[in-house]
């Protein structure tokens, strides 16, 4: 029988600094600053970042919603829209977008200690994007709309996360974007009402997974996944957890995972940690 996720969050929750260091200290004795680590058949892999991310807008897309298509709309292009909720029809390359390589960002929406304080989520960084939701107006938001703040979105998160790097700031990863528009995604949800309008929100805290065909693979531009994870027993942790695309593909027939597609494209190599098993 399946734990419950009480029992799970009560048995997570109790192991979660351990687990945190525990991940953390391995991350940071193996990566450079353009790494990050990810999960590949139940195994640890290295991703290295070599270029920027790309976050596609089309020539007929109107992804600030201001009613003028990104063709004669100049401003739309001046930061980049990364958006949740959306698929573009080609790559960052010009290429079919339904042929690139799929990394899965699993995003952990789900709130160990049922977190009530507005001021633990992900604070607002120096020359923060206009309108962002950051610090304690992102917490408020996210304890209205969630009923607490998820690890996804807290400064210190109980679980760990390929992403944030170590040491760096809560909200950023090497080479990512630092907010992403989930407007889409949270009408989608019911959690706002249409008509849809930007809602940028920092880089949440994640983990990676990629197909086991895809372990070692040179440097190419992969199409970001998110996967919206809302019970605590599915993430991946030291004792289980998805660290696969089956075990994704499970936890999404149980409905404990929740994919999304996006307009992200992330540039990088990945390979196989030669001798090296999960963190513990």
């Amino acid at each position: 029988m399946k734990p419950t996720k009480r029992s799970i969050s009560r048995l997570l929750l109790g192991a979660a600094f351990a687990s945190v260091f525990a991940f953390g200290g391995a991350y940071g004795q193996v990566l450079r600053p353009n790494q990050t680590l990810g999960f590949s058949n139940g195994k640890l892999v290295t991703f290295t970042y070599l270029q920027n991310f790309d976050c596609v807008d089309q020539p007929l897309d109107d992804l600030d919603y201001n009613g003028m298509a990104a063709q004669s709309d100049a401003g739309e292009l001046q930061t980049p829209i990364c958006q949740a909720g959306m698929q573009p029809t080609v790559d960052p390359t010009g290429e079919n977008a339904k042929k690139s390589a799929i990394l899965y960002v699993l995003v952990p929406m789900f709130s160990l200690n049922d977190d009530q304080n507005a001021d633990d989520a992900i604070p607002c960084p120096p020359e923060v994007r206009l309108n962002t939701l950051c610090g304690r107006s992102l917490g408020q938001t996210l304890i209205k709309l969630f009923g607490a703040v998820p690890e996804a979105y807290k400064a210190k998160p109980l679980v760990p996360t390929d992403c944030p790097n170590p040491d760096s700031p809560p909200g950023t990863c090497t080479m990512h974007a630092s907010t992403v528009d989930l407007g889409k995604v949270l009408v989608a949800l019911g959690k706002l009402p249409a008509p849809v309008k930007n809602v940028f929100l920092p880089t949440p805290n994640h983990s990676h997974v990629i197909a086991n065909s895809l372990a070692n693979t040179k440097a190419i531009w992969w199409e970001v996944v998110p996967v919206l994870v809302t019970d605590p027993a599915e993430w991946p942790n030291k004792d289980g957890g998805i660290k696969s695309v089956a075990e994704l593909q499970e936890a999404e027939r149980e409905g404990d995972a929740v994919q999304v597609p996006s307009n992200f494209f992330l540039f990088f190599s990945s390979h196989k940690m030669m001798g090296m098993h999960d963190p513990d």
